[in-house]
């Protein structure tokens, strides 16, 4: 018997209605195909985003790719935790890539993005090398922070970051959009929690002010169902989260449709770019792994439950029937690309169990953006000396 969690993700054929453009194929293939998705759910919006979809041969294959990436990185990573090699919290990404790849698609080079614990994979989307995601999660030197941060702290270019208190990443996406809006630059900053962190009194404060300042600010609902074990519907009054920003205005989207976020996040944009201020997107999707490695996800959900979701609306599996069943590939081509992913992922995960921790030199490095103007206070120049208290005596080490 499935929940109403697993039922609000499972209740359609595999994938939408699919219609393939005429006078588009080239040897053998079409260059372009068209998609129906699912119907957008709206608040306070007069229109919302297109629900019929174009996407090309290379566009489809590079979302696919991207999505089998992530899942290959995140079970790799599964894999690390349990043999020990990670240590401390991991949270998997598993069942929600087309949340983030259908975001990054449509994000512009002056978009920016910060989220929450789960950030892997949009580490990866927005730069960083499944070997420097790999190598962050086992504390190593080649890890994107320098093993630093470790699972729930990676940073890149425009992405700031996994935060690791809970809703913490709404108020500081609103800043961020903030600074947009104050430079200039025109870019939109997408700020992602759970439907766990909705209720957090910090996202309503945000909302308030982003509205009120008309912040171009993409706040997004990636509603997986269960928080930290509890159900939406045990957690929260109204699970509806595309309508809980109050004046905001709201957009439902099936998150386990690459194409379907795609398109509302292109509106989302497109929305904030037009000096209207912010808005809200609730992407409905899927948590495979419980909520961290701690949690076997089980205890509070059937096995049935996943596997249902698993079978029925997987977001890899769904793209790779509609690239097929509307002839964009070939299933020797994705096939191709499979293994070509599982060799990197192999490598990546060899490196990041081999790689050097940095120096205990190196442990006061990297707090200040400017050290060099901190004269006189230690321990903020990058290899300087560090000194401590051994035996009761302050000794330079």
């Amino acid at each position: 018997m499935l929940s109403n969690v697993a039922k609000s993700v499972s209740n359609r054929s595999l994938f939408s209605n699919l219609k393939t453009l005429s006078g588009q194929k080239k040897n053998g293939f079409a260059s372009e195909a068209t998609f129906e998705t699912r119907a957008f759910k709206l608040h306070n919006l007069e229109e919302g985003p297109a629900t019929q979809v174009t996407v090309t041969k290379e566009d489809a294959l590079k979302y696919y790719s991207q999505m089998y990436m992530i899942r290959r990185m995140e079970t790799a990573a599964g894999n690390l935790y349990k043999e020990k090699t990670i240590r401390g919290f991991c949270h998997l990404y598993s069942g929600q890539e087309a949340c983030a790849v259908g975001m990054r698609a449509a994000m512009r080079p002056e978009d920016s993005c910060i989220t929450a614990y789960r950030c892997h994979g949009w580490t990866y989307l927005m730069g960083v090398s499944v070997q420097g995601v790999l190598s962050e999660l086992t504390g190593r030197g080649g890890g994107c922070a320098k093993g630093k941060g470790g699972s729930m702290h990676m940073y890149a270019s425009q992405f700031y970051g996994g935060n690791g208190i809970v809703g913490a990443q709404v108020p500081l996406g609103a800043g961020i959009a903030l600074a947009s809006q104050y430079n200039g630059t025109k870019g939109a900053c997408i700020s992602l929690y759970g439907d766990g962190a909705a209720n957090q009194g910090q996202i309503f404060e945000a909302y308030n002010m982003a509205y009120l300042w008309k912040l171009p600010c993409i706040f997004v609902c990636e509603n997986n169902g269960y928080a930290m074990g509890t159900s939406a519907n045990r957690g929260s009054s109204n699970v509806n989260f595309y309508t809980r920003a109050d004046f905001v205005p709201g957009c439902w989207v099936d998150g386990m449709d690459v194409l379907a976020v795609r398109e509302a996040t292109r509106f989302a944009l497109e929305h904030c770019s037009s000096g209207k201020g912010p808005i809200l997107l609730e992407t409905a999707t899927y948590r495979y792994s419980g909520h961290s490695m701690s949690d076997p996800g089980t205890s509070y959900r059937s096995r049935d439950e996943i596997a249902e979701v698993r079978q029925t609306r997987d977001p890899i599996t769904s793209l790779r029937e509609k690239i097929l069943s509307a002839e964009l590939a070939s299933v020797e081509e994705l096939k191709e690309i499979e293994g070509k992913i599982r060799a990197e992922v192999d490598t990546a995960t060899k490196v990041a169990k081999t790689d050097k921790e940095i120096s205990v030199d190196e442990l006061t490095a990297d707090i200040y953006a400017n050290p060099q103007n901190l004269t006189g206070i230690r321990n903020t120049i990058p290899l300087a000396e560090l000194q401590h208290k051994r035996l009761g005596t302050a000794v330079n080490m």
